[in-house]
C-alpha cells in the first residue's frame, strides 16, 4: 500500500471551526447549522452523519463555498490554510477542484447530457491550468481525462472517453463524477450521498473505489450519509449530527460498540439488519398457499420494441410466481432486473408481451382498459418518490382523496371524513388534509401515500420502492407502519426494493430478478440465510452491515465473489 500525503504536510486538510449557517427567509432566519468543528486529517474518511435537516450537508457545501446567497456564514472553515467563507471568488475558485472537489449524490444531474464525458472532465483540468501559469492543450487535458477514467476502473477508457453520460449504467456515471472529481489530484473529496441511488452491488463497487483512493493515493475523504452500513464499511472517524449541532464524535468502531447519546443510539436501532425481524421467521413452508391466488404469472414475458434499428429488449423474461390473499411477496434485484417492469404490469401500467399474468382473475394479455378498469379500485400502489407522484398544487386531502372520488363518487363530507379516518391510521393527524405536500417532510408525504393508496380498501397494494429515499430512523417508523397496517387490513402486497434487509422485514415469501429472469424463490429466511444462486449471494454480500468489525469479516471473506 503506497500512500502519498507529501503534499498535504502534516497538519489537517480540513479545520471548520466554530461553523454557523442562518437561512434569511420570510418568516425569519433559519439556523441551519449551529455551531460545528471538526478535522479531517491527510488520509482520513470522516462520515458525516445524521437525518435530513439536520445539517450535514449545509455543512458540506460550506466547504466548498457552494451556499445560495440567502446563506449568512460565520466562523472558519480552513483548508489547506485558506478560509473558504472569507477568500475572494477567484481564490474560491482556484481552491475547488485543486484542493477540494465534491461527488454529489445524483450523477444524472451533475453530468451535463450534450457533452462527452471526456470533455466534462477535461473542462475542470483547462480551467484550473490558468491558475499554475501553464496552458493544457485540448490533447493533454484529453490524456489526463483518460488517466481519471482509468483510476476509477472504467474499462477501455481510450473509447469511452468519447461516450455521452446516458451511454453509461448508474454506477458507471458515479464513478466517472468521481473521475471528475479526481482530475486535479485533490486531497479532499466531499461525497455527498454517493451511493444512495445505487444497486447494493454497485455500492459494494463504489466503496471499494473510494477505499483504494484512500489507501494508495491518500485521498482524504468527507462521506455525508444517512447509510449507517456504508459508514461501518468506510468511515474512519464519524460525527453525527443534530438539528445542526454535533452531538457526538467518535472512531467508527468505537461509535458503533459504545454509543454515548440517546439519538445515536436511536439512529442505529433504526437500521435494519439482515437476518433480524425476519418476516419468515419460524416459517417452515409458505404461509397462505391455502388462500385464494390474486397473481399468478406463468412464463411472463415482457419486452419493449427496438427503435431506429436497435433490436428488442426483454425486460421480463419467462418469470412464474404466485401472491395470495394477506401474503407479502417481496421482489429483489438490482436496477434494470425487470422488478417495477412486473409491478406496472400487474397494474395494467405496463403491457404484457407474452406468457400469461393473471390479475384478480383478470388475464392481462391484450389487456382491454374498458373490461379491467373496475377492477383497479382493487389495486392500489405506493410510488418511489411521493413528492413526485402527488400534485403540488392539490392539498394532501384532495390527492388522498383522489381515487375515491374517481371510483366512488361519495360527497364532500363523506370524502373528507374517510379521508381523516386513513390519514389517522398512517399516523399522520386528520388536519394534515388542509396542507399542501411541500409542507410535509418527506416521511410524512410517504404516509401520506399510502394512506391514498388503502382509502379504497384495496385486495392488492403495489409497493414500489417507498423507503429508498427516506433516513433510516423515518424509514424504520415507515416500514412499522406497513408492517401494522398490513396485518389490520389484510391486503396483499408485492413489495419491490434492492435493499434485501427491508424486504427481510416485510416478506414472507422473496423472490430474487437477475437480467428479467426470476432466479430463486422461497422463503425470505431460506433466500436470504441459505442462497442458492450465485447472484443473490453477490446480493446478500454487496450489503453492508452497521457494524465495523463484522462488516471488515464480511468484506475479506467475500472479496472473491464481489470480484467476480
Amino acid at each position: 500500500m503506497t500512500i502519498n500525503i507529501d503534499k498535504h504536510g502534516t497538519g489537517p486538510v480540513l479545520d471548520i471551526e466554530h461553523l454557523k449557517v442562518t437561512f434569511a427567509t420570510d418568516a425569519g432566519d433559519v439556523y441551519a447549522v449551529k455551531d460545528v468543528s471538526l478535522e479531517v486529517n491527510p488520509g482520513e474518511v470522516v462520515a458525516i452523519v445524521g437525518e435530513s435537516g439536520s445539517g450535514k450537508t449545509v455543512t458540506a457545501k460550506t466547504i466548498l463555498g457552494l451556499l445560495p446567497e440567502t446563506a449568512i456564514s460565520s466562523g472558519a472553515v480552513l483548508i489547506n490554510g485558506n478560509n473558504v467563507i472569507s477568500v475572494s471568488p477567484s481564490k474560491l475558485r482556484q481552491i475547488r477542484g485543486r484542493d477540494v472537489a465534491m461527488v454529489f449524490q445524483e450523477p444524472s444531474t451533475a453530468l451535463n447530457p450534450v457533452f462527452t464525458v471526456g470533455w466534462q472532465i477535461a473542462e475542470g483540468i483547462r480551467a484550473h491550468a490558468g491558475g499554475t501559469g501553464k496552458r493544457v492543450s485540448a490533447k493533454e487535458a484529453k490524456v489526463r481525462a483518460i488517466e481519471a477514467l482509468r483510476k476509477v476502473g472504467i474499462p477501455d477508457p481510450e473509447n469511452r472517453v468519447d461516450y455521452y453520460p446516458h451511454q453509461f449504467s448508474g454506477g458507471q456515471k458515479q464513478r466517472v463524477v468521481i473521475a471528475a472529481a479526481l482530475a486535479l489530484n485533490p486531497g479532499l473529496i466531499v461525497a455527498d450521498e454517493p451511493t444512495t441511488a445505487l444497486d447494493v452491488t454497485v455500492q459494494a463497487e463504489i466503496l471499494q473505489l473510494l477505499r483504494d483512493l484512500r489507501d494508495k493515493y491518500g485521498t482524504s475523504i468527507v462521506l455525508i450519509t444517512h447509510n449507517m452500513g456504508v459508514v461501518a464499511d468506510l468511515a474512519d472517524r464519524v460525527v453525527v449530527m443534530y438539528q445542526g449541532d454535533v452531538v457526538e464524535e467518535a472512531p467508527a468502531k468505537v461509535l458503533f460498540a459504545e454509543p454515548k447519546q440517546e439519538y445515536t443510539r436511536k439512529l442505529l436501532a433504526a437500521v435494519p439488519h439482515l437476518g433480524r425481524n425476519s418476516a419468515s421467521q419460524g416459517m417452515t413452508t409458505r404461509a397462505h398457499q391455502d388462500r385464494k391466488v390474486l397473481v399468478e404469472a406463468k412464463g411472463l414475458t415482457i419486452e419493449y420494441p427496438g427503435r431506429l434499428g436497435s433490436p428488442s429488449f426483454k425486460a421480463v423474461d419467462g418469470v412464474s410466481f404466485t401472491l395470495s390473499e394477506g401474503e407479502v411477496f417481496g421482489l429483489v434485484g438490482e436496477s434494470g432486473s425487470g422488478k417495477t417492469t412486473i409491478g406496472r404490469a400487474i397494474a395494467g401500467l405496463n403491457r404484457t408481451t407474452g406468457g400469461s399474468l393473471k390479475v384478480l382473475g383478470y388475464e392481462m394479455l391484450n389487456l382491454k382498459e374498458r373490461t379491467f378498469k373496475p377492477l383497479r379500485k382493487d389495486i392500489g400502489f405506493v410510488f418511489q418518490d411521493p413528492a413526485a407522484s402527488f400534485n403540488p398544487q392539490l392539498t394532501i386531502g384532495d390527492c388522498v382523496a383522489e381515487p375515491l372520488i374517481i371510483h366512488s363518487n361519495p360527497t364532500p363530507a363523506q370524502a373528507r371524513k374517510r379521508v381523516g379516518e386513513l390519514l389517522e391510521s398512517v399516523q399522520l393527524p386528520a388536519s394534515y388534509a388542509d396542507r399542501f405536500p411541500h409542507e410535509l417532510s418527506g416521511g410524512q408525504r410517504q404516509r401520506a401515500s399510502l394512506a391514498r393508496a388503502l382509502i379504497l380498501n384495496p385486495k392488492l397494494l403495489i409497493a414500489d420502492e417507498p423507503t429508498s429515499a427516506l433516513d433510516v430512523s423515518v424509514q424504520a417508523v415507515v416500514l412499522e407502519l406497513f408492517k401494522d397496517i398490513q396485518q389490520e387490513f389484510g391486503f396483499a402486497a408485492l413489495f419491490i426494493s434492492h435493499d434485501l434487509a427491508v424486504v427481510d422485514i416485510l416478506s414472507h415469501w422473496v423472490g430474487v430478478l437477475y437480467k428479467g429472469k426470476l432466479v430463486e424463490q422461497g422463503l425470505g429466511t431460506q433466500v436470504m440465510g441459505a442462497p442458492q444462486h450465485d447472484y443473490t449471494r453477490k446480493l446478500i454480500a454487496s450489503l453492508p452491515v452497521p457494524d465495523p468489525d463484522e462488516q471488515a469479516k464480511r468484506r475479506e471473506a467475500n472479496r472473491s465473489l464481489l470480484a467476480g
